[in-house]
């Protein structure tokens, strides 16, 4: 079975036109084993009314609807958390992402990707966005270190069940879905498309919403923040003490000074006061890492000689 998991919010609109496209995608894909389920983040209009009565005519298709609106990260883990399938497939509701693309990514999930990732060659419109993805993107790569992430975003994936069952042990309330699935690791695959212009409606995506998944992806999954701070100081150390060596020559041959001297004392000062706070921070990074019990590794497969042992626990 394939399932596919639409979070939704405001797309009352858009549910329709995207159950018929995904029925003959399916139809020619994976034939009648598939489930659609749309997690309902607390719409405002009509949005659980239209899944209610296509379940009503569709047995496959299913709907959850949240209690309150928690965002679309939220949603996708809700709808991770329920799925039945063997490979479950996240696709939005405003068909930006085409239901077409089902035919790639399972072309790639049949081939061994256990995750493959459907990255943007288009973005048409909406450049403020794209900036902010391009952004967010390059922050993920090349501060937080996961460079398996694709470089222009990714708004779609496929994870295989073992991917799936992975995701699920891991309780925690704040982050990125998209950055969990890449730390997992497993066998990761791409496939490009063009991300096409939203059907109707407005995106829920608001720049408020942006900043806490830059903020969730970042302290979720480094320290470097933390690390800077402490570099930072150390950098401020070592120029307070060149403005204090150079103020207090210039004093003692010349009687001035006073300013350089006065500053390599606010340099140095706050330097330390930047070290002391990144030592902290590096205590407290441990206590939040143990504090989440993420487990230090997840097995993806094990040998025959392993099949008569006990399931054990990821550590």
């Amino acid at each position: 079975m394939l399932s596919i998991i639409t979070p939704a919010f405001n797309e009352a609109s858009n549910l329709e036109a995207m159950r018929e496209r995904l029925t003959t995608v399916l139809a020619g894909a994976v034939g009648d084993d598939w489930e659609w389920l749309v997690v309902d983040d607390h719409s405002a209009d009509g949005t659980f009314d239209i899944v209610a009565r296509l379940s009503r005519l569709d047995p496959r298709i299913h709907g959850i609807r949240l209690s309150r609106n928690s965002g679309s990260h939220t949603a996708i883990a809700c709808g991770l958390h329920h799925v039945q399938g063997e490979a479950a497939v996240m696709l939005a509701g405003d068909l930006q992402d085409p239901p077409e693309l089902l035919r790639s990514l399972l072309e790639r999930w049949r081939a061994g990707a256990q995750v493959v990732w459907a990255t943007r060659r288009v973005q048409p419109g909406e450049k403020v966005h794209a900036g902010f993805a391009s952004i967010y993107y390059w922050i993920m790569r090349r501060v937080v270190g996961m460079r398996e992430m694709p470089a222009r975003g990714a708004d779609v994936f496929l994870i295989d069940r073992a991917v799936i069952e992975a995701f699920k042990r891991f309780p925690e309330r704040h982050g990125s879905v998209f950055a969990l699935i890449t730390w997992l690791g497993f066998t990761q695959a791409f496939v490009e498309y063009d991300k096409q212009p939203r059907a109707s409606g407005r995106s829920g995506w608001t720049r408020a919403k942006k900043i806490n998944l830059v903020v969730d992806s970042v302290t979720g999954f480094s320290g470097a923040p933390i690390r800077a701070c402490t570099l930072l100081g150390a950098g401020l150390i070592a120029a307070g003490i060149l403005l204090l060596a150079g103020g207090l020559a210039r004093w003692l041959m010349t009687g001035a000074g006073h300013l350089t001297v006065l500053l390599g004392a606010v340099a140095g000062l706050t330097g330390v006061q930047l070290v002391a706070l990144g030592l902290v921070g590096e205590y407290v990074w441990r206590a939040l890492e143990e504090s989440r019990r993420r487990p230090a590794y997840v097995i993806e497969a094990a040998t025959a000689s392993n099949s008569g042992r006990p399931p054990r626990d990821d550590r």
